[in-house]
């Protein structure tokens, strides 16, 4: 038991009046305490003392059921909320540097004295709890925060910042989907179109009218400005226009996918992410899943040929079948409809239904003729502040030629949704002259199987491959290597290493090879 007139203890306050909005947390020294419904608003309960927190350390603690972070970082506490806003991630277990945590699942970032959210994807700011230090009776003052954020794609984060940060203007979302825009991540990771796409939605209906945000469904842009997306690759072979190929771009794709998939022979095309978590996912719902892909392993040229090697070895432990260094040379198919792939080594492949994933492609044909800058990919460029050379026209998303910061602004496109919520925050703030340039480290995750591989950084032109732990064992840290220096990294039940080095590389710090060879990292 703490003893109240000799140690510092930490204390959470819980409001009587107002429920868990107004939960403090308070550092009382020696003094009787005054409490009780006559006497104050609050009910106290002691969590830990003081002295059990160093500084730079957080400890999770609990009152009414729920979990709160507390954090002292050069001698001052503050207190936010436990659980990540994306999908739960316990923050204890992520990366805390200075007055940030990063989650230990997919990266997001939270400021632990304001509760902001820094870095994506996430759904919202935490919750933030006031932390008191005063000798005697505790005296609390309730912290109010209303904050909101998306965990969205591009467009829907622009148009949320824009919102929070006043803009008082018409706001206009064009989407060629049936739905309001969705968190598409969860169409190939988690069980597809077991949910309903209401639960899937990244901002109800009533949210988007609240705030003034309208959204055009089934419609695609011709001119104008416009925040950009990226579309999926379709096959160019023949017999790639019959009904039963199928990319994956939409809701509507993936309910077609799993009801076309039961029970049927599947082949999927590919050994990108979408498509290796798509074959993973319908290993135990289709009768026979094979996987054709032009490299030796899946991920070979990303994540490198040792754990593309393992994540093969995981879908052929489920019966999914890989041909590998091969490609598609035709489709041959009945009525309009694919019954066999014939690959160019000559083997035949039975289909009832095929699924394509061989990346993305730029959706920026409209603005052929335009004076907005494009590369020889069809990617709009953009400066570090997501505009295009043309004055009050700016491009953020999977379309978008941007610098990187990490390395030293070379210019990339890069998929990942997390960049693409950052790429629409700060083409919002520029659009309001708030300057703000693009600082994010890119940070992904695929799951297979329900393991999660963590990936951060940019490592195209990575040079070699350095393992913590065992890649055959499937517990690994894996920094790709450019000469002496780190510039991605990858694992696999090892949080939170990942989302430490992309913390450390989000100072601007550098970390060499010296440094992971003797712990310092």
């Amino acid at each position: 038991m703490l003893d109240f007139f000799s140690s510092s203890a930490v204390f959470i306050c819980f409001d009587l009046f107002s429920g868990v909005k107004s939960f403090i947390l308070c550092i009382v020294c020696a003094g009787k305490m005054s409490m009780g419904p006559t006497q104050c608003d609050e009910v106290t309960e002691v969590v830990c003392l003081e002295s059990d927190l160093q500084d730079g350390q957080m400890k999770e603690v609990e009152v009414n059921h729920h979990k709160i972070v507390l954090v002292r970082n050069e001698g001052k506490f503050s207190a936010v909320g436990g659980l990540c806003t994306h999908y739960g991630a316990p923050l204890i277990k992520g990366a805390l540097v200075g007055n940030r945590v990063r989650c230990p699942w997919h990266g997001a970032c939270f400021n632990t004295t304001t509760g902001d959210i820094e870095e994506y994807p996430g759904l919202d700011s935490l919750p933030t709890y006031k932390v008191c230090l005063k000798m005697g009776c505790i005296s609390s003052c309730p912290m109010f925060m209303c904050l909101w954020c998306s965990t969205g794609p591009a467009s829907l984060q622009c148009a949320e910042t824009l919102r929070q940060n006043n803009y008082g203007g018409r706001i206009i979302i064009v989407t060629k989907d049936e739905q309001l825009p969705l968190d598409k991540t969860k169409l190939s990771k988690v069980r597809m179109t077991q949910i309903s796409v209401e639960k899937i939605l990244l901002r109800p209906s009533d949210f988007l009218q609240q705030h003034g945000i309208e959204v055009l469904k089934e419609k695609e842009v011709s001119k104008k400005k416009e925040t950009f997306t990226g579309q999926a690759r379709a096959m160019q072979c023949p017999g790639a226009e019959m009904e039963n190929v199928k990319l994956l771009e939409s809701y509507k794709d993936a309910a077609g996918i799993y009801q076309m998939s039961l029970g049927k022979k599947a082949v999927i095309i590919g050994t990108s992410f979408i498509g290796m978590e798509v074959a993973a996912y319908l290993s135990d719902k289709a009768a026979s899943v094979a996987v054709v892909g032009k490299s030796k392993f899946p991920y070979q040229f990303s994540l490198g040929p040792d754990i593309g090697k393992m994540t093969m070895k995981m879908l052929e432990e489920k019966n999914v079948k890989f041909y590998m260094s091969s490609d598609v040379a035709e489709m041959r198919g009945v009525k309009g409809r694919v019954k066999e792939i014939v690959l160019q080594n000559g083997d035949v492949l039975p289909a009832d239904v095929v699924i394509v994933g061989i990346g993305v492609i730029p959706n920026s044909h409209f603005l052929k003729g335009s004076a907005v800058e494009v590369d020889s990919r069809n990617a709009v460029v953009v400066d570090k502040f997501m505009k295009t050379n043309i004055p009050d026209v700016f491009a953020a998303g999977d379309v978008a030629s941007f610098p990187l910061c990490i390395r030293e602004d070379k210019r990339v496109q890069i998929g990942h949704w997390q960049l693409a919520q950052a790429h629409g925050r700060v083409a919002a703030l520029n659009m309001l002259n708030k300057q703000t340039e693009l600082n994010s480290v890119p940070f992904f995750w695929t799951v297979l199987l329900g393991k999660s591989i963590r990936y951060t950084g940019y490592g195209e032109g990575y040079t070699d491959i350095v393992f913590k732990g065992n890649v055959d064992e499937r517990k690994f840290l894996a920094f790709y290597m450019k000469g002496d220096d780190v510039v991605a990294a990858a694992s696999l039940n090892f949080d939170p290493a990942v989302a430490k080095v992309a913390e450390i590389m989000a100072t601007g710090k550098k970390i060499t090879k010296s440094q992971w060879s003797t712990g310092t990292v």
